[in-house]
């Protein structure tokens, strides 16, 4: 595969966020991306170094660069010297489309109009986003930020996640299409992306070791004292010819052991580290296989969709393993809201089984990426409905009109109904294991949406 700089290649459009210190473009960045890179505090100016991510919104690949704050500084002789230094000032040159962030919370700042006062020149390409706009106080505001000049504010809130879709919709209403001609193909930085790879557990089940086990050198601190490594620390290494990348996170410790301060945040940088990745590695100790702790952290893998791959560690240990089809079984009954996700036995210390337990993380992210086309998966529903109908709701049946996969990364299949409330928990079940029996999706979730069809739009003759 061949290694995809974001910064430089320039066959993807390119998005920058700009705004004065601490208007939430680094909130924004995170909550289009579903990333957690750039760190975020309620303080100006946390963010310093530019941070490029991919995007896809409606199959169209975005780069979407966070610039950092800009600053209010000026400098003799040059009224933007300071307030936009050199290197954004190149950013925003480069960009396709340039999203100027103010907030609604503050109301207009004069660092805002000199910002503005900076990009009216290119202002067809300029999106004035009027963020921390979730109170209806904040419409009072929208007259404000018209006068920069720049036209109406998009609202959102990047905080608690509105207003994105209709701010993506219209960044792409100002990039014009690639063609195919041009030689690139929208979704190849999903395909030839690299797998992202996260080991998560409890301290002291050998997530360190296991890193230095796969990339073959001691990158990380190993120690036998639990929660040694305190850090996220991205590895990359490449493996069967696949770009991977390991967030070797910090341990999760115990309910009531959390303490304040760096533990506090290790918890929070694990579950930051799972967002960020394809394929999560749940890494369990042989000498205490089954915990609470291990199914907490399964359990928020699943609700985010992500590849999961149960693996125990120091199997070398074991001095008889005769037991092993005893131990997968108390797993697979422990993890029975996983009968997607494998079970390996793995040992860091030896070697043993790592090799099989890549392979099985590089196809669990392979198939997180597949399309299955909409002909094949209605003629599979049409088929399980056909064996299986849906049970009766009082005097009501479920009726479900088409399905089509939504999107990747997770597999995401919408299927429109008549009405949503009559999906049983247990029919989503069947529908969801016909899916499976039928396209393998071994070691990642799959998410099954049901939106109502207007009752104008379909009859009885609609259904599948």
């Amino acid at each position: 595969m061949r290694d995809l700089d974001l910064s430089s290649d320039d066959q993807y459009p390119l998005v920058a966020i700009v705004g004065r210190p601490n208007v939430g473009k680094s909130a924004l960045f995170n909550r289009l991306t579903k990333s957690n890179t750039s760190l975020v505090e309620d303080l100006a100016g946390t963010t310093r170094d530019r941070i490029y991510r991919p995007l896809e919104w409606r199959g169209r690949i975005l780069r979407l660069v966070d610039t950092g704050g800009i600053s209010t500084g000026r400098s003799e002789g040059d009224p933007f010297a300071g307030l936009i230094s050199d290197a954004v000032t190149g950013v925003i040159d480069q960009a396709m489309v340039v999203l100027f962030v103010v907030d609604a919370s503050t109301g207009l700042n004069p660092a805002d109009s000199q910002i503005a006062e900076r990009l009216r020149h290119r202002k067809e390409s300029v999106i004035l986003v009027m963020n921390k706009a979730e109170k209806k106080s904040s419409e009072y505001m929208e007259g404000e930020f018209f006068s920069l000049g720049l036209g109406s504010p998009i609202k959102i809130s990047a905080l608690h996640g509105k207003g994105g879709g209709d701010l993506l919709d219209e960044v792409l209403e100002m990039i014009p299409l690639i063609e195919e001609s041009e030689g690139v193909e929208q979704n190849s930085i999903l395909d030839e992306s690299l797998v992202r790879l996260a080991i998560v557990g409890r301290p002291n089940v050998g997530k360190s070791s296991l890193t230095n086990a796969i990339i073959g050198e001691d990158r990380v601190i190993v120690s036998s004292i639990p929660g040694t490594t305190r850090d996220a620390i991205d590895t990359r290494f490449a493996f069967d010819g696949h770009r991977m990348v390991i967030v070797d996170t910090a341990g999760i410790r115990r309910r009531g052991r959390v303490e304040r301060g760096v533990e506090r945040h290790s918890v929070q940088r694990a579950e930051a580290s799972m967002d960020r990745a394809d394929v999560v590695v749940l890494l369990l100790s042989y000498e205490e296989i089954l915990t609470a702790q291990d199914t907490h952290i399964a359990g928020y893998a699943n609700e985010n969709f992500k590849g999961m791959i149960i693996a125990v560690n120091k199997w070398d240990l074991a001095t008889d393993r005769s037991n092993r089809a005893e131990l997968v079984r108390s797993l697979d009954h422990r993890y029975r809201f996983l009968p997607w996700a494998p079970v390996m036995f793995v040992s860091a210390q030896t070697g043993e089984g790592i090799q099989d337990l890549l392979q099985l993380a590089v196809n669990a992210a392979m198939l997180r990426r597949k399309r299955i086309g909409t002909g094949e998966i209605n003629r599979v529903i049409r088929g399980a409905i056909a064996t299986h109908a849906p049970p009766m709701t009082g005097t009501k049946r479920l009726k479900v009109m088409y399905v089509t996969q939504a999107e990747i990364s997770p597999p995401t299949f919408v299927f429109f109904v008549n009405d949503p409330d009559l999906v049983h928990f247990s029919y989503k079940r069947f529908l969801e294991n016909q899916i499976r029996e039928n396209f393998d999706y071994t070691g990642t979730a799959i998410r099954l949406i049901f939106r109502r069809r207007s009752a104008d739009r379909f009859d009885e003759e609609s259904e599948i």
